[in-house]
């Protein structure tokens, strides 16, 4: 018979209780368990009646009556928004009533330079429409866009200016074109310019950026080059790993020898384990003063911290997987002659090791947790210092993609390390059955279960 109705013939149903899913099946599970979230972000960020309480600003103007300026990109509340457009709007009433009774406040010196911010308040949807790239937005190139606009000859793609705005672009252009067809500073008209009214749209708040933003964002942030002391994303990618698996390994090194005397002798463990057990319940952030007292400011008092946050239940939990090894090996191995030299090296190590595998591979998942709090005490650092100084600017769609690249790394990691353990102790029952890790899921789905389901594995 063919694998694919070996396969039909085999598969698990759905909702059987109690009964295992096959691995497309639990492959195609774990895909949705991570498509699920992003649809819910998906939809939250992109369907506007949903949610979205704020409006993002695709094009702002200056308030005379206050001193906070809004520029394109910043959100405001719904509620807020229609005060600021009719406040603009006020503006914009009290300069045509002044034009019309021919009154001007101020020098013409101040009047024009206040024409000039006007003018340039249309930048933003000139580069979102791709009239004019970032670096050939200059004063000239602007003007020449004023004039085009007014004459109705630029194509409006991802901002439409409203029927209002181009009203006001044609009403000044009119009187910038009498001065002058082509820009010069000085020439810029010497009555006041109606002031562009606000646009935006609907907008999730700053702290949740939509998926589009976070992914262009993520792009523009890891390709970006180290500037100066400034260091790339990726070498602080690298920083931030060194932390975590130089922390980790140091608990690893003194905390699982530690653990397994503790777990074969009850004179270690009565010695060691009530304190650790007792301090274990302390905070680790609680003594980073303290590190950095001993360690200076560097890396040391960082990596010492993650030791610190993983050691004291990396020890416990050795302890206990060493206490379930099944007692009648080490009688049998009494019985053969065996000294407790051999005892530990022959039974206990091999006996534990497969478990001993899985709580490590746990722990390092603990040890990733404390990382952002490592990298806080003494100079800020790696990772956690590129986000903590973008969220300090409330620059979320930059904080996003490093929080799931932490995530990312972590995950992988851990499905890597579960993939390995079936080969790494072939003799244990969980290697013997088709319930991997995801990523391994995924390789056994791929090669059509040709490995695990041939005639040799007499699984046909």
């Amino acid at each position: 018979m063919k694998s694919e109705e070996i396969a039909a013939k085999t598969s698990s149903p759905w909702f059987a209780i109690r009964k295992d899913l096959d691995s497309k099946q639990r492959l195609i599970l774990s895909c949705f368990s991570f498509l699920l979230p992003i649809l819910i972000w998906v939809i939250v960020s992109y369907t506007p009646f949903i949610w979205h309480p704020d409006v993002k600003l695709q094009l702002s103007a200056d308030r005379t009556d206050v001193t906070t300026i809004y520029s394109a990109g910043d959100r405001l509340s719904k509620e807020f928004y229609p005060s600021f457009v009719e406040a603009i709007q006020s503006d914009n009433a009290e300069i045509l009533a002044a034009r019309e009774q021919g009154e001007v406040d101020g020098s013409a010196s101040r009047i024009r330079r206040a024409n000039l911010k006007v003018m340039r308040h249309i930048t933003p949807v000139v580069t979102a429409n791709g009239w004019l790239t970032r670096d050939e937005v200059k004063d000239e190139s602007l003007y020449g866009v004023w004039q085009k606009l007014a004459e109705g000859s630029l194509e409006q793609k991802r901002v439409q200016l409203s029927a209002e705005n181009m009203e006001i672009i044609k009403r000044n252009w009119a009187l910038m074109s009498e001065r002058s067809e082509v820009f010069d500073s000085k020439l810029l008209p010497e009555t006041p310019l109606e002031k562009l009214v606000p646009q935006g749209k609907p907008s999730n708040p700053s702290y949740l950026p939509s998926p589009h933003e976070v992914v262009v964002k993520g792009i523009q942030d890891f390709t970006a080059e180290a500037d100066g002391n400034n260091p790339s994303l990726f070498q602080r990618y690298r920083h931030s790993l060194r932390i975590v698996f130089l922390g980790f390994l140091f608990a690893a090194l003194v905390g699982v020898p530690l653990g397994v005397i503790c777990g074969t002798f009850d004179f270690f463990s009565k010695l060691f384990e009530p304190f650790i057990d007792f301090f274990r319940y302390m905070p680790a952030p609680a003594f980073s003063t303290l590190l950095v007292a001993v360690f200076l400011a560097n890396d040391a008092p960082k990596i010492a911290l993650v030791f610190v946050g993983t050691f004291f239940q990396l020890v416990l939990v050795v302890a206990n997987t060493t206490r379930q090894l099944d007692a009648s090996l080490l009688e049998a191995a009494q019985t053969l002659g065996a000294n407790k030299s051999t005892q530990i090296r022959r039974v206990i190590l091999p006996g534990i090791l497969p478990d001993l595998f899985n709580d490590l591979r746990i722990l390092l998942g603990w040890a990733w947790t404390w990382l952002v709090i490592a990298e806080l005490i003494g100079v800020k650092s790696g990772l956690t210092e590129f986000m903590d100084t973008q969220g300090r600017f409330r620059n979320f769609d930059s904080v996003f993609p490093v929080i799931i690249l932490i995530g990312v790394s972590g995950f992988v990691t851990d499905q890597i390390l579960s993939s390995l353990r079936k080969y790494l102790f072939p003799w244990t029952p969980e290697s013997s059955s088709k319930k991997h890790g995801f990523i391994g899921r995924f390789i056994y789905w791929l090669l059509d279960r040709k490995v695990y389901d041939s005639p040799l594995n007499g699984k046909v």
